[in-house]
């Protein structure tokens, strides 16, 4: 795929607490490496990576391939950066939410990022995965599954654990993520909430973007 040759730009925003993994995580997945030397993000910062995506019907059926550039913005966990990242939410139409497995209160705090997300994303109900990542280091994990699968099912959203360092479920996290942004893009009536630019003006008309489509409206 060159430059310039996508169908749909989609632009996912990786957040949590500072340490949780989150560079790391993005790193995997774009690079299929691991670097264990930290690095604190200061700011934000972001990679790419170019996929074919392809719809599955009803009844098991693949879709035409959509060509995706998608652009994995990663935010600084730290607080004096909040206002910062903040701004970027409205902007990113998905999210991957990372807490560390071996740390409790990156997984307490996960609530207060819901709340964040609720108040500045573009919608209250956007698609969100957490990620309980560093499932590698079992004997140092602080939080069961059945803990964080129970909070992920209180905010009805998927739950993935993961490991930047050996790759398990980071491409299938960013892989439900994706599915279920490209399925809101095609069932929202209301298009409003999707950012300039992210359909190619030469892209194709699946998922269905226009202002016609009589399918339900958005619950956002």
């Amino acid at each position: 795929m060159s430059d310039g040759d996508y169908d749909y730009l989609i632009k996912f925003l990786a957040l949590g607490d500072s340490g949780v993994g989150k560079t790391s995580f993005l790193y995997q997945y774009t690079d299929d490496k691991f670097n264990s030397k930290f690095i604190t993000t200061v700011g934000i910062d972001f990679r790419e990576k170019r996929v074919l995506y392809k719809s599955t019907g009803p009844d098991g059926t693949s879709g035409k391939g959509q060509k995706i550039h998608m652009q994995l913005w990663d935010t600084a966990g730290q607080e004096r950066f909040r206002s910062l990242t903040t701004a970027f939410f409205r902007d990113a139409m998905g999210f991957l939410l990372l807490f560390d497995l071996t740390n409790e209160q990156s997984f307490l705090n996960v609530r207060h990022w819901m709340t964040q997300l609720q108040i500045h994303a573009y919608c209250e109900n956007p698609d969100i995965v957490l990620c309980g990542n560093k499932c590698d280091l079992s004997d140092q994990r602080a939080i069961s599954e059945d803990q964080a699968r129970e909070l992920a099912e209180k905010y009805g959203i998927p739950y993935f654990e993961t490991s930047a360092a050996n790759g398990h479920n980071v491409s299938k996290a960013v892989e439900v993520l994706l599915d279920l942004i490209m399925k809101r893009m095609e069932r929202c009536v209301d298009k409003s909430w999707i950012p300039d630019g992210t359909v190619r003006a030469n892209g194709p008309s699946s998922p269905d973007i226009s202002e016609g489509s009589d399918r339900s409206r958005c619950a956002c």
